[in-house]
């Protein structure tokens, strides 16, 4: 049996078939982990979706916030642009109950201690504990009233847990770090505008600099397509990279740490 984590997929069906190919997967014996963003900007988001509602629990996934972003606009507050070919998905008769099992999946999935999978990651000052917390808090209320959760959770404030006035806002702060958060201020503050590697920044800090080194828990993690796949912190593994960008979609088996990866997608 192999645990096997795989990186933004964002409607790239065929290559995730061919993944699956090159590591052999046994739908039997096997278990996907995926890193969110399943949906947006890829051809094929309504295969990608049927596929992985079908395997199961033998399919385990996390939110990103393209996901999320499919979901608000459901209920009339994400924005879905044109280039992120969901039109088939959208209009399918299924649509809606491909929307309830989004709802119904995690922000974080850790079994155990010492591995721990989320989108985009962990922000500063939270333990494994902590943003398990905040996450199910999000998740009971996705389940529960995603409507005023999805009126809620757009905007770029509070950059700091701290600074959050209001559960909406704290809502708001865990999503934005859980999916959407690349790099941070000196003092800890998320800063969303910009996307692109670490260097390019200057003053502003990946997120993972923040991530203790000594951890008992590495972070699995997908949504920073610039890093492609090259974290040097030793305890997160970066998973995204770039398939539908048209460079890779990768595989990263848990049990023995080695990497698999196939073309990403061509337009």
């Amino acid at each position: 049996m192999a645990t096997y984590a795989i990186g933004d997929i964002q409607g790239c069906y065929d290559e995730l078939q061919l993944l699956l190919e090159k590591i052999k997967f046994n739908q039997a014996d096997d278990q996907l982990w995926l890193c969110g963003d399943l949906i947006a900007r890829g051809p094929k988001s309504l295969e990608t979706l049927h596929f992985i509602r079908s395997l199961g629990a033998t399919a385990i996934t996390v939110l990103g916030n393209h996901d999320l972003n499919l979901i608000a606009s459901f209920y009339g507050y994400g924005r879905v642009k044109a280039t992120d070919q969901l039109q088939v998905l959208q209009s399918h008769p299924d649509y809606a109950s491909f929307i309830e099992w989004l709802c119904q999946q995690p922000l974080i999935h850790s079994p155990t201690e010492t591995v721990l999978m989320v989108h985009a990651g962990i922000p500063p000052g939270w333990s494994r504990s902590e943003a398990m917390q905040h996450a199910e808090c999000i998740s009971s209320l996705l389940k529960r009233n995603p409507e005023q959760l999805c009126r809620e959770m757009y905007g770029n404030e509070p950059a700091r847990w701290q600074d959050a006035q209001s559960p909406a806002e704290q809502w708001r702060f865990t999503i934005n770090a859980l999916t959407r958060m690349r790099l941070c201020r000196a003092d800890g503050a998320l800063e969303l505008t910009n996307k692109g590697a670490p260097q390019h920044h200057g003053a502003l800090l990946p997120w993972y600099d923040f991530w203790p080194r000594n951890s008992e828990t590495t972070l699995l993690v997908g949504h920073w397509a610039a890093l492609n796949g090259n974290c040097p912190h030793p305890k997160v593994e970066a998973l995204d990279t770039g398939c539908v960008w048209g460079n890779q979609l990768t595989a990263y088996c848990i049990q023995t740490k080695q990497r698999y990866s196939v073309s990403g997608y061509q337009k």
